[in-house]
Formats: C-alpha cells, sequence, structure tokens
C-alpha cells in the first residue's frame, strides 16, 4: 500500500539517495549515460550489454539505481508523489531504453526496468511526469540527428 502523504523518513531517505547521486564514479557514470549515450537501433543497445563495451558499467550501474530508488515508490516505502517529483532522471533513462524494452527483456530478462516502467508507466503520479519527460527526450534526440 502506497504511503498516503510524505513524512520526514521520506525526506531523510532523498537526501541519501541524492547523496549517493553525487559519489564520483556515480557522476562519472550518470553522465556518460544521460549525456552520451542515445541508442538509435537495437544494435546500440546491445552492445552496450557488453562487458567489453566502455559504457557498460556505467549502465549497469545507473540503470540498477534508479531501479533500486523506484522500487522504494512501487513499494510504498516512500510516497510516490514526493519521490517521482524529485527523482526524474531516472525516467529520462526509461524513455531512452523503453523503445527496446522488449528486446533488452528477452537478453536479460522479464524484470529488467520493472521500476522504472512502473514509475512511468503505471504510477499515477509518475504518468505525467513521464510524458513532459518523453517529449524534451525526443526533442534532444532529434537535435542529435
Amino acid at each position: 500500500m502506497a504511503k498516503q502523504t510524505p513524512d520526514h523518513h521520506d525526506a531523510e531517505l532523498l537526501l541519501r539517495v541524492y547523496d549517493l547521486r553525487r559519489e564520483a564514479v556515480m557522476r562519472d557514470s550518470r553522465r556518460m549515460i544521460l549525456r552520451d549515450f542515445w541508442p538509435k537501433t537495437w544494435e546500440d543497445m546491445q552492445s552496450v550489454l557488453k562487458a567489453e563495451h566502455p559504457l557498460n558499467a556505467p549502465y549497469r550501474q545507473v540503470g540498477t539505481y534508479w531501479e533500486m530508488v523506484y522500487s522504494f515508490a512501487r513499494y510504498g516505502i516512500v510516497h510516490p508523489a514526493f519521490w517521482l517529483e524529485n527523482n526524474g532522471e531516472g525516467l529520462f533513462l526509461y524513455a531512452k531504453l523503453e523503445p527496446f524494452l522488449p528486446e533488452l527483456r528477452e537478453a536479460m530478462g522479464p524484470a529488467v526496468m520493472r521500476n522504472c516502467h512502473w514509475a512511468a508507466r503505471e504510477c499515477p503520479d509518475g504518468k505525467p511526469i513521464y510524458e513532459r519527460i518523453l517529449g524534451r527526450v525526443a526533442k534532444m534526440a532529434a537535435a542529435r540527428g
């Protein structure tokens, strides 16, 4: 059951999650994946899944981080609206990966990105945020050519 209102525990956990985002390796990984990684085809996406690809470790770190973050809201640990309005970056990543979700799940397993999917497509508080982010991602992708 989802929390009805956020409380100081939500705020404390939010600040801890934010601190993890500021850690040097995580900051570099986020930059590489969110700024530099723009898959256009399944082959682009698939190449990052290979251990020898330079973006493999950053992709795994950032993807699993956001899966963990969104699981807190999905399982009712934190208030979803409060959590999602302060953690939209993972939805930005999901918007870049969603076109490849069927292939990703076939290659990696059915649970791939399930918490991000929930936040973007099933959570009433996440849907409008995700729609705005989808528009931004589409514009950015188009600008990249």
